[in-house]
């Protein structure tokens, strides 16, 4: 469900998000298909990586959000609902250890 938050901007769930997402892309994002929507989703995070790199804050926001709409586009296209497996996955715990502050000793890769 959309609302406003306390800054009297529009908030939003995840599912909403993936929604609005499927409204505006949803019939370019299945032409292009699962491949091709991930490779933009991979371009994506590259600009990520460079705004981070360079420090650019305005970049970084814009390009979290870009992260953040390929992904759900992404997910649109091979019929995943991110909301409900981000919180069956992370239902307020580390999938791993299953702590609700994660305990897990660090690794390159703990996922």
């Amino acid at each position: 469900m959309s609302r406003l938050n306390c800054y009297g901007s529009l908030k939003m769930h995840v599912q909403d998000f993936q929604t609005m997402m499927r409204k505006i892309y949803f019939h370019r994002d299945s032409e292009r298909g699962a491949t091709g929507t991930y490779k933009w989703l991979v371009d994506e995070v590259k600009e990520l990586e460079e705004a981070i790199r360079t420090q650019d804050h305005k970049a970084m926001v814009d390009e979290f959000a870009d992260v953040l709409a390929w992904l759900a586009s992404l997910a649109n296209v091979v019929g995943i609902d991110l909301e409900k497996a981000a919180t069956s996955k992370y239902n307020g715990k580390c999938p791993k250890c299953q702590k609700s502050l994660c305990q897990c000793p660090f690794s390159k890769h703990t996922s």
